[in-house]
Formats: C-alpha cells, sequence, structure tokens
C-alpha cells in the first residue's frame, strides 16, 4: 500500500485484506456495527479524495447523493417491490445523473465559492428529503427489505461486513486504477493548474464533471448499504453535519492517497464511539457537548502533528525508522572522506 511504498505494496494490501477477513470473528456486534459503518464512510471518503485530493475540487454536499442513493433504494424496494440490487443500481444512475446536472454550472466555480455551492445543494436536498410525501416526511421510511444473493440474505452484522468490505475493497481499487491512469494525470494536472492542463488539451470542465460524478457514485452505494443495513432512512441522517464529517474523515485519513479514507473513516467512528464511552466515566455530570469539545481537540492535534493525514504521517513514521535502523547499521564502518589529493581513511574510523 501507499504508506509502505516499495515493491511489496501489493503484498501489505494482501495481509490486511486478509487481516479484515478475520477481524469481525474477534469482536461482538457493537463492534461489527462500527465496523460496517467505517466501510460505508469508507466509500463516501473514497470518492471525496479523487474529487478533492486529485482534481482539487471542494464539496460539501456529498451527504446528498448519500440521501439519494438511501432513499432511492427505500422508496422502490417498499413502495414498488423493486428487487434491492435494482433499486441500488437506479440509486446511482439517479445519483450520476444529478451530479452531472448539478456539475456543468457549479464547477466553474472555484475554491470557496464551489464550497458554498455544494453546501446549499446539501441543504436543498435534505429540505427535500425532510418535506416531501415521496419520501415519508421526516417520518422518513421504514421496513426497507434486506439485501440476499440467493438463499444468502444479509441480515446480520457479520454477513453485512463481508458485504460493505467487498465494495470497499472494489472501490480503492477501481480508485487506485483510476489515479494511476492518464486521467489520474490529467485529475493532477487540473488540481495543479487548470490554465496548465487546457495547454495540455485537458479537457478541464468534463474531467472535473466526470469525477464530479464519480463520487456521487460512490456516495449512492454508500446511501443504499446504508439503507438495507438499517432497514430505515429519515434527513436527519443526510444533514449538513454528514457531509462535514464525511469531509473530516478525507482531510484525517490525507486526501492525496485512495488508502486514507480507510484511516480517516475508522478514526472517526472509533475516537467518536471512544469518547461516548470515557468522558461519561471520566466526568459523570457533563453534557454531550463535551464530547464534541474533546472530539474536536483531538481532530485538531491529528492534524497539528500530521497535517497531510495519517497515511503520510504514518508513511514518515516508518522511513525515519528504517532511516534510523540503516544509519544505525553503518555507523562502524569505515568512512571515506575525500579531499584534495584523493579519498583516505577518516581518523578514527
Amino acid at each position: 500500500m501507499e504508506f509502505l511504498l516499495g515493491k511489496g505494496k501489493y503484498i501489505i494490501f494482501l495481509l490486511l485484506l486478509a487481516f479484515a477477513l478475520v477481524l469481525p470473528f474477534g469482536v461482538d456486534n457493537s463492534i461489527r456495527s462500527l465496523l460496517i459503518f467505517t466501510g460505508l464512510y469508507t466509500l463516501v471518503s473514497v470518492g471525496l479524495s479523487l474529487l478533492m485530493g486529485y482534481a482539487g475540487q471542494i464539496s460539501l454536499g456529498q451527504a446528498a447523493y448519500y440521501g439519494i442513493g438511501a432513499y432511492t433504494s427505500a422508496i422502490l424496494t417498499t413502495q414498488y417491490s423493486v428487487n434491492p440490487w435494482l433499486a441500488m443500481l437506479a440509486g446511482v444512475v439517479i445519483s450520476v445523473l444529478v451530479a452531472f446536472l448539478v456539475g456543468l454550472p457549479l464547477l466553474k466555480l472555484e475554491q470557496h465559492y464551489l464550497a458554498l455551492a455544494t453546501l446549499a445543494f446539501g441543504m436543498i436536498v435534505n429540505v427535500f428529503f425532510g418535506q416531501s410525501k415521496l419520501t415519508g416526511g421526516t417520518s422518513g421510511i421504514s421496513s426497507i427489505p434486506s439485501l440476499s444473493i440467493g438463499p444468502l440474505v444479509f441480515d446480520n452484522d457479520l454477513k453485512f461486513y463481508f458485504l460493505v468490505l467487498f465494495f470497499v475493497v472494489a472501490g480503492s481499487l477501481l480508485a487506485s486504477n483510476i489515479v494511476d491512469s492518464r486521467v489520474g494525470r490529467a485529475l493532477r494536472a487540473v488540481h495543479t493548474s487548470e490554465v496548465a492542463a487546457r495547454s495540455m488539451a485537458v479537457p478541464v470542465h468534463n474531467i472535473k464533471n466526470q469525477v464530479f460524478s464519480l463520487s456521487a457514485a460512490y456516495a449512492s452505494i454508500a446511501g443504499s448499504l446504508f439503507a438495507h443495513y438499517i432497514t430505515y432512512v429519515s434527513p436527519t441522517t443526510f444533514d449538513l453535519q454528514t457531509s462535514i464529517d464525511f469531509v473530516v474523515m478525507a482531510v484525517i485519513g490525507g486526501l492525496a492517497s485512495i488508502w486514507g479514507p480507510v484511516l480517516g473513516a475508522a478514526a472517526v467512528v472509533f475516537i467518536r464511539r471512544g469518547l461516548q464511552d470515557v468522558v461519561p466515566l471520566l466526568f459523570p455530570n457533563v453534557t454531550g457537548e463535551y464530547e464534541i469539545v474533546a472530539f474536536g481537540i483531538i481532530l485538531a492535534l491529528i492534524m497539528i502533528f500530521m497535517p497531510e493525514g495519517l497515511v503520510a504521517g504514518i508513511r514518515s513514521i516508518v522511513q525515519r525508522a528504517f532511516s534510523v535502523r540503516t544509519n544505525n547499521g553503518t555507523s562502524g564502518q569505515k568512512v571515506l572522506v575525500e579531499s584534495g589529493e584523493g579519498k583516505y581513511n577518516a581518523p578514527g574510523s
């Protein structure tokens, strides 16, 4: 993987995949549930990593596409008895179409103007979820059926964990291949300088809209999986805070890395859960706001000491560790010092 570098990155990937395959067997259902949410958030964050980390386009409206996927699956399966997998596919198609149409005008904006525009779009969609009769209004939609493949029904945390893991691995590998392709190089060129990218015949607006739509597809799949896992959706799940959480996960993990979202999502999910358990024990009479303050302090410390994200921070630690070992291994060797008359052994070497 990226943060360990070298020719053995595929071996490292397989080892971590093997760890992920055995991980749910050693924990209880509460931890499995956290792992499932980590996987769902990872999918959304991978799409954001492509959009923000490689294309340089800021989006604060990913919860809208997350919600579109969830509500499409919920509506089609509960009201029209559509197969859940076809409903998920329909959610992806609708999300991509909406993202493409929204991106046509919005992606002409830059930096904070784009961020504010996507923020407004996310708020509009959330209001629609809460006011429309089609979506059940503030009551939401319940009794959403579980996903299944033939006789295999994903109706418990262990089964659903492996389903989510499949989508996370597939989505991450797809994103990794995109980054290593001509499209990935074009995205990095757009991020560095749109003017320079245009001079190299890169269709800047088209490629920004394509990656914007792709990030919406990732969010939509995660939203559909969420709906079939919880079997209930409501507008509060897809509000502004959710969009901000997705951005935080991508940034904490490292925007310039496809694998960063995994660490970022895991960090946010498990730190938040840990604080919910620890803060009441340390301060029995405090309210939930103290958990939010502690959570913000921890995230701030991560960004202070690892400003490029967890992946870059871990990579730096590993590189320093190997550098120290290398230096210690060569400290006892003779050192040749070059002088004007040639090379000779340094005194005391």
